[in-house]
């Protein structure tokens, strides 16, 4: 017993002294290895106070402290008698970082996209991240073999450059699209509905056979559509996996379908909610009928069609829902249209964000709605366009949202404001004027009051025009344009009439609307006309006119404008009726119409439009005068091609000059469709073909031929709306002509209006 506790009293003097040095308060903390950071930082992050007790658990929070701050590659923390002592090495501060084999990628756009920057702390976990960073970047190019290696040169003074060496690779491409499951169509039919294509070697303008996850699932999407437009509403895409093959260049998409049953249409039923409206009305709207193959496309279009009809008539926020039920015994689907009950509502409020520069009236004026109006769909929906058609932003967005009532609604309107400033100077060169030069200075908004302004003069190898412009468009805060243009043209007309033409005058000129599509346009000019420098070989008749003359002459123009766009149309029609009276002073004496018109048709979508234009004119003089050359008519060249410009009508035998004419026609089918590449390139083909004629002359003599015999010509053309301005090459071969004629094949215009 007396052992026993001899022993338990000599262990405990052993362990009380190392009870109580574990215990100990922190009297003292040494920093062993700063050579950037003061050691009055590295005690801030410690977070360990004198006096506190040194326990493991005091010990772990500091290393964890330390070494969440990035700054320390190695952090250790070791104990003498009272004192702490903390070990550290510093991470190495970043002095340059570049990349080294990157050539399709700029270094300004990866360096935009990883975290690291010179003079930042160096560490491993960041270097690692940006690597992915990087690669990301190149998968989204398509380069899923792309390599990123990170290299570290080591400096004085604890500092690296860190350089991003790169394999870029060649870019994945789909080498083969695969399905698994299609019974209903083939494998060709169902890849022609994919924006992913496999690779073919003439695909060197396209990305559409780059690899792209997220063009897959918008692949599925249309897989989706085309079968529930198709009938087959059961179908759904199980899996789409993309296989890269070993050499990391090729991918393989393989689509596995289920596609289900085929239904047809049965029952339609419209059940409307609403109190006093007669849902026969919208019976117009449904696109699909009974006995047909089910449609989603069909579906979504007629609930679309009865959202405008109701819309129409104040039913602002009305919900319409397709309730489909399937019969699987008969595989037909009945099909009805819910509509919620909602009241009718006026525009409570139209609130306009995104205009820093146009004022709220410019917009304002062209809406069809104003507040507390009536809410009307259709007339929201051009409100929209006369917006988009102003072209003073980039994006119109407008939507209604709920107001403070039932019955009220907001309209709520967000612009993208875009430049409407324009200068330029440009050189080019067309077949019509030669190699011209341009300089252009235009407003389209002035001082944001949507006023337009704009001076240009072009030097060309036949032609050189000084102009300048002003329209107000809402003259007095009325739906009244008024505006004035001033000029001086000079014009080479030797190689189609042997004389040059001076033209220097102004004019002015007001219109406002008759009604929504008719719109009135009247003008009053002034301008002298200067034949000269006629070749002393040239027709007697042109001879005869050399010398000044002046005109003095009113005019209006009358135009129905229906289209779906003035800037970029693809439907509708924009005809016109221009009559012009000379003889209110001056030399020239003559009563002058024409009437034509152009309509848009879209063939396919809004890619394939099919244009139709064709006008008519005439001009007579009065008062034992006869019309001048500088007064007539001319066709060829833009208005008539695969003839020259002046190529048709009356011509001296004797000396090959043209003399225009009093009466003309001519017309113009053409189709244009997109070629294969993407949208934005803003690249078209256009198929056409152009007839008209050209005839009657006030002079007659031996030598003249003057007929009124159609010319006809068809052709191809390509234009491209680029950066450096509009180009267009068409190429076209008469089909009816006469034999004095003068032909044009070919036609190129570039850094003009064509």
């Amino acid at each position: 017993m007396n052992t026993r506790f001899f022993f338990l009293g000599l262990l405990a003097c052993f362990l009380i002294p190392f009870s109580a040095m574990a215990q100990d308060s922190v009297r003292e903390i040494r920093v062993n290895g700063v050579e950037r950071i003061e050691p009055a930082t590295v005690l801030t992050y410690l977070d360990i106070k004198m006096g506190e007790p040194l326990t493991s658990e005091t010990m772990d929070r500091g290393l964890k402290n330390l070494f969440a701050t990035g700054l320390f590659a190695d952090v250790k923390l070791r104990q003498e008698r009272s004192a702490l002592v903390v070990d550290v090495v510093e991470n190495p501060i970043i002095n340059q970082i570049a990349f080294e084999g990157n050539t399709e990628i700029k270094d300004e756009e990866l360096l935009s996209e990883i975290s690291l920057r010179p003079r930042q702390v160096f560490t491993r976990t960041k270097v690692q991240n940006d690597v992915a960073r990087v690669f990301d970047v190149y998968q989204r190019s398509g380069r899923f073999a792309a390599n990123v290696d990170p290299k570290v040169i080591e400096l004085d003074q604890n500092r690296v450059n860190l350089v991003f060496e790169v394999q870029e690779g060649n870019v994945t491409t789909i080498k083969g699209i695969r399905f698994v499951g299609n019974e209903a169509f083939s494998d060709d039919a169902l890849r022609a509905e994919l924006a992913s294509e496999e690779e073919r070697w003439y695909k060197f303008f396209s990305s559409s056979d780059t690899y792209d996850p997220d063009k897959v699932e918008f692949d599925k999407e249309q897989l989706r559509r085309f079968y529930l437009a198709n009938g087959y509403a059961d179908f759904r895409v199980v899996s789409a996996v993309a296989e890269l093959s070993q050499n990391k260049e090729d991918f393989y998409l393989t689509f596995t379908v289920d596609e289900g049953a085929r239904y047809k249409v049965g029952q339609i039923a419209i059940d409307s909610s609403l109190k006093g409206f007669d849902a026969g009305a919208l019976r117009e709207s449904v696109k699909i009928l009974p006995g047909e193959w089910y449609d989603a496309d069909m579906i979504e279009a007629s609930t679309t069609g009865m959202a405008d009809i109701l819309g129409d008539k104040q039913y602002a926020f009305v919900d319409i829902t397709p309730d489909i039920v399937r019969n699987q015994t008969s595989n037909t689907v009945d099909i009805t249209f819910n509509i919620g009950e909602s009241p009718r509502v006026f525009v409570e409020r139209i609130d306009i964000h995104g205009n820093v520069r146009t004022i709220d009236k410019v917009i304002r004026r062209e809406l069809k709605l104003s507040e507390g109006d009536p809410f009307n769909r259709s007339k929201l929906a051009q409100s929209e366009q006369h917006l988009r058609d102003l072209g003073f932003f980039e994006n119109v967005t407008i939507k209604t949202i709920p107001g403070s009532a039932p019955d009220k609604t907001v309209v709520d309107i967000e612009v993208a404001e875009k430049s409407t400033g324009e200068i330029s100077i440009g050189a080019g060169f067309s077949t019509q004027d030669g190699p011209l030069a341009d300089l252009s200075i235009r407003e389209r908004n002035l001082l944001g009051k949507g006023q337009q302004l704009s001076f240009s003069t072009t030097i060309a190898g036949s032609r050189s025009e000084f102009d300048v412009s002003f329209t107000e468009p809402y003259f007095m805060d009325r739906d009244l344009s008024a505006g004035f243009d001033v000029f001086h043209v000079t014009t080479d007309f030797q190689d189609e009439s042997s004389y040059d033409q001076k033209r220097t005058g102004g004019k002015l000129r007001a219109g406002y609307p008759l009604s929504e599509h008719w719109r009135q346009t009247w003008f009053y000019g002034y301008e002298q006309n200067e034949i000269t420098d006629v070749d002393s070989n040239a027709s007697l008749f042109i001879r005869r006119q050399e010398g000044k003359r002046d005109t003095s002459s009113i005019g209006q123009r009358l135009t129905f404008d229906d289209r779906d766009s003035t800037l970029f149309p693809t439907e509708g029609l924009y005809s016109w009726l221009d009559t012009a009276v000379a003889g209110l002073g001056g030399d020239a004496k003559y009563v002058s119409g024409k009437l034509g018109g152009v309509y848009y048709y879209p063939v396919y979508e809004k890619s394939v439009i099919f244009s139709l234009l064709g006008e008519a004119g005439a001009i007579g003089g009065y008062s034992d005068e006869d019309v001048k050359i500088n007064e007539r008519y001319y066709l060829g060249g833009n208005t008539l091609r695969g003839f020259e410009r002046s190529g048709i009508g009356p011509r001296d035998r004797a000396t090959d000059d043209a003399l225009g004419g009093n009466l003309y026609y001519r017309g113009s089918a053409e189709l244009t469709f997109p070629i294969g590449l993407p949208e934005e390139y803003g690249v078209s083909g256009h198929t056409f073909t152009d007839f008209g004629s050209l005839w009657e002359l006030d002079d007659t003599g031996p030598g003249i031929v003057d007929k009124d015999s159609i010319r006809a010509a068809a052709g191809l053309g390509i234009s491209w709306r680029s950066g450096f301005g509009p180009i267009r090459v068409d190429v076209a071969f008469p089909i009816a002509k006469e034999d004095f004629d003068k032909e044009e094949a070919f036609r190129f215009s570039f850094g003009t209006r064509f």
